[in-house]
């Protein structure tokens, strides 16, 4: 790319003058310092260089952050010091060159290096998001590109993708780039079920689109106009394919469940045109209960703001809308960069949306400290995952304070999230003003009232069903205190466990694999060995073999796998 080209893209998307002679300088300072170096493709490097920088640009950071992306490779590629970044540029620039280079160390070669990976992601985010930001940037253009490295190597980059940089763009709100990366990564990590899932979609797309097109369009249009309100925009979105992926794993893989392939997408001016136009479309055609989603009112974790709604539409079709403002709109496709706000100390402004996309890493920051202690490895990572990158649900209190929990979150993980105390002495809870058992799971948008005895205590028993570690680790502390030897016999139970091998008959379904394995994760079980036996094609057989504390948890597991829907039969021996 040269550099006409790259001002003029500058120009359009509004950087000034001054801003594009500071780039310019970074322009040509990167294509000197890469000049002779070449890719995996044979191409020029600095085409890489210019492309995440373009990337940036096109998220609007400001001028210091677009010429960190052009820059971002030449400490570790070209021998260039942080010192020459900052006598050239300035000590800012010199900053996130520095902090994006040093994430770029790190490669995924196992647990340890991943959580080295997470660790140093993290630490970047909390010091200033424009470092994960042009990570983000610069791994989007790689995965671009992944066809061009050897296949063992593409397939870590794809792994890393997925469970590190895919999420941590979900966590700041960054749609556009969240969807691309795991699309990206989805093929090279799971080729046949990708190759499936994509099949299943040519299929059904084209005709989908002409019927939102052609048919629930212009009636839209027309019933807008009539109630005057002028849109600013109408048309449809593709669900992204490893989205609907994960999502047709909930729903054993039938397509038939999924109503939001296609969702038709109405922008509008202002917040009361949005509930206005939603009003509309319910004078057209009838919702489905349970399935109007107001995300203006409670926004998602990330910062998502949006109208959903499911309707029966035309000819009885089961369709979603999606209603938002631009501002909404922007905020959708750009997450935390849409509201960059910083002052001359480059923190957040108090009270900014910056500040408020921000508060998940600050949380991260306490967990880590709760989990510093841990020495499995598998174990802070399993946590990280369910803790942080699960997908969310958003829960709130009886004064309406929203409390962000992954799904599958219980009551107890609601209490533990407020306070340690209202764990500690929780005697039981309300959901929307009707008492609810302790391992209730909670849906998103419920309301939950905690009741508490000063004289109340944890029970063990919650650690059956808790899913998040901060739960865990405070039921733990809290009888440790009550039990001084609690410690010695928990350790003792870990450290004597017994080897269980499972027998499960079963009448196959797509899916049924799926939750049988959830069973053993639940428990935090790591399965040591899995075969299927399919002699009888009616029932087949499933062997789990699994280390385990005692009997007691394998009668446990035994009961629980029956209840699954496809099980027929369920022994064990140890």
């Amino acid at each position: 790319m040269e550099w006409q080209q790259f001002n003029n893209k500058l120009t359009e998307l509004g950087y000034s003058s001054n801003d594009r002679e500071f780039i310019e300088r970074a322009f040509s300072f990167a294509k000197k310092a890469h000049e002779g170096q070449k890719r995996a493709s044979g191409e020029p490097y600095f085409i890489h260089a210019a492309a995440v920088g373009m990337y940036v640009a096109e998220l609007k950071l400001d001028t210091h952050a677009v010429a960190a992306a052009l820059l971002h490779d030449v400490i570790e590629d070209c021998g260039i010091s942080r010192q020459d970044i900052a006598r050239v540029f300035d000590d800012e620039t010199a900053f996130l060159v520095e902090g994006t280079s040093k994430l770029g160390k790190v490669r995924y070669h196992g647990i340890q290096r991943k959580i080295e990976s997470l660790r140093k992601m993290f630490l970047a985010v909390a010091q200033d998001v424009r470092v994960a930001l042009i990570k983000l940037a610069d791994r989007l253009h790689n995965m671009q590109t992944i066809k061009y490295i050897r296949p063992d190597k593409q397939k870590r980059i794809a792994i890393e993708t997925l469970e590190i940089y895919a999420p941590i763009a979900y966590r700041l709100g960054i749609g556009t780039i969240k969807g691309e990366l795991e699309d990206l990564a989805f093929p090279i990590v799971h080729p046949d079920e990708y190759m499936w899932v994509r099949q299943q979609t040519e299929r059904r797309v084209p005709e989908g689109e002409h019927y939102l097109r052609e048919q629930v369009k212009p009636v839209l249009e027309e019933m807008l106009s009539v109630e005057d309100v002028t849109p600013v925009l109408i048309d449809f979105r593709k669900k992204h394919l490893y989205s609907l992926w994960k999502k047709l794993l909930r729903y054993d893989m039938d397509f038939a469940r999924i109503t939001d392939l296609l969702a038709m997408r109405i922008v509008v001016e202002n917040i009361e045109d949005c509930y206005q136009t939603l009003g509309i479309i319910h004078q057209l055609w009838k919702p489905l209960p349970g399935r109007i989603k107001d995300y203006i009112a409670l926004p998602k974790p990330n910062g998502y703001r949006s109208l959903h709604t499911t309707v029966f539409c035309i000819g009885n079709k089961v369709t979603e809308f999606q209603i938002r403002t631009r501002d909404m709109h922007r905020e959708a496709e750009s997450g935390i960069a849409a509201h960059w706000a910083y002052t001359e100390t480059d923190k957040p402004r108090q009270g900014s949306m910056v500040e408020q996309h921000m508060a998940w890493v600050h949380k991260l920051s306490d967990w880590q400290k709760e989990m510093s202690s841990s020495k499995d490895e598998q174990e802070f990572l399993e946590s990280l995952k369910i803790d942080f990158f699960k997908d969310r649900i958003f829960v709130l209190t009886p004064k309406g304070e929203v409390i962000d929990l992954p799904v599958g979150a219980t009551l107890v993980d609601f209490a533990y999230a407020i306070h340690s105390d209202i764990g500690d002495h929780m005697t039981g809870a309300k959901v929307n003003g009707k008492l609810a058992p302790f391992d209730r799971e909670l849906i998103s948008g419920e309301t939950v009232d905690i009741l508490t005895q000063k004289n109340r205590k944890p029970n063990t028993e919650w650690l059956m069903f808790v899913k998040t570690s901060i739960a865990k680790n405070r039921i733990r502390a809290a009888v440790r205190k009550e039990s001084p030897d609690y410690l010695l016999t928990e350790t003792a139970r870990r450290q004597k466990k017994i080897y269980c091998q499972f027998t499960i008959t079963v009448r196959d379904r797509v899916g049924l694999l799926k939750d049988i394995t959830a069973i053993f994760s639940a428990f935090r079980i790591n399965i040591q060995h899995l075969a299927i036996n399919t002699k009888n094609k009616t029932y087949p057989e499933i062997a789990v073999s699994a280390q385990l504390r005692d009997t007691k948890q394998a009668e446990s597991l035994v009961t629980r796998i029956k209840n699954i829907r496809g099980v027929e039969e369920v022994s064990f021996k140890s």
